[in-house]
């Protein structure tokens, strides 16, 4: 993950070197040579994602590409404050690396004789329904966390109340639900420990106005400044990620094409959805740039666009 981009850049390489030494770890050999355990520690993993993101988002500046909105699904809305200006990259390092520390402590927390607590996709659901069949099946400690498409919310909660979900949302009529390889109960009222010990990091950094309109996972809308960015990160860790909504505002905002900065194509999958319920959407509209040779494509395809209307 993030190889191709670490042997073409001088910059990203740089970027692994400031990475590592503040979470004294070496990131070139967690990424490139990690097992598929140790990347998936939240720990490990927020860092590794952000580098890459953040890799990425190197690269096609030097092919002269640049964003005029940012947004960032879950963790990777730091990566989106970095590319506002929000946030310093080095600052935004920090911020994950704890962010990851944090909430794998309070996650563990949450364990119990029944197993870890984690995330589950319901599909066929959007949120309203999926809150209504928690609310009618009288369910505790599970809450939606993920707004992921009209077709697909995802819910944490702890393990024995994730069966009872499952169990409570196959007798409501779901066709199915998918637990998720994660190692947290994410973006739920259960990550309250997490958001109060992270207070205490975010207040130590400084969030600056954004230079471009950023989107909110919280509030699916351009944060007003550098004080509602602050806020909204510590939000973020308890309250539904409204990726869905925040979708459409970028769309109508007047975005004519959307790039996933980062590694692999679920953020491509998830505009597309949205067209399973929405003929008018645009589903073709979000393309992958996570990779050199995607990244060398846009370029190409956008130089050709200029040509043309030259």
């Amino acid at each position: 993950m993030g190889r191709d981009l670490y042997d073409y850049s001088a910059e990203v390489r740089r970027m692994f070197e400031e990475g590592s030494d503040a979470g004294k770890l070496d990131l070139a050999a967690l990424l490139f040579s990690g097992t598929e355990e140790h990347l998936r520690q939240t720990d490990n993993t927020q860092i590794a994602i952000t580098l890459v993101n953040l890799a990425a988002r190197q690269v096609l500046s030097e092919f002269g590409i640049t964003s005029s909105v940012s947004a960032g699904f879950s963790l990777g809305e730091y990566a989106a404050l970095v590319d506002a200006g929000v946030l310093s990259r080095e600052d935004a390092m920090t911020l994950v690396l704890q962010r990851g520390q944090i909430m794998e402590r309070a996650s563990r927390h949450l364990d119990d004789d029944t197993g870890h607590a984690g995330m589950m996709a319901v599909m066929g659901k959007d949120l309203p329904e999926v809150n209504e069949l928690i609310r009618g099946a009288g369910i505790e400690n599970v809450y939606p966390s993920l707004y992921n498409s009209p077709v697909q919310t995802v819910v944490g909660g702890t393990a024995g109340a994730l069966v009872t979900a499952a169990e409570a949302f196959k007798a409501a009529g779901v066709r199915k639900t998918i637990p998720l390889k994660v190692s947290g109960p994410f973006h739920t009222p259960l990550m309250e420990e997490a958001r109060r010990d992270f207070e205490k990091v975010v207040q130590r950094v400084s969030f600056l106005a954004p230079q471009k309109p950023v989107f909110s996972n919280v509030t699916g809308l351009p944060l007003a400044d550098g004080a509602e960015a602050q806020q909204r990160c510590l939000d973020q860790l308890v309250q539904t990620v409204l990726w869905t909504t925040e979708e459409r505002n970028i769309l109508q905002d007047g975005a004519d094409i959307v790039l996933e900065v980062g590694p692999g194509k679920v953020l491509q999958g998830l505009w597309a959805a949205i067209g399973k319920s929405d003929e008018t959407w645009p589903s073709d509209r979000c393309r992958t740039a996570g990779t050199l040779e995607e990244i060398e494509a846009i370029a190409r395809e956008l130089e050709g666009e200029e040509q043309n209307a030259g």
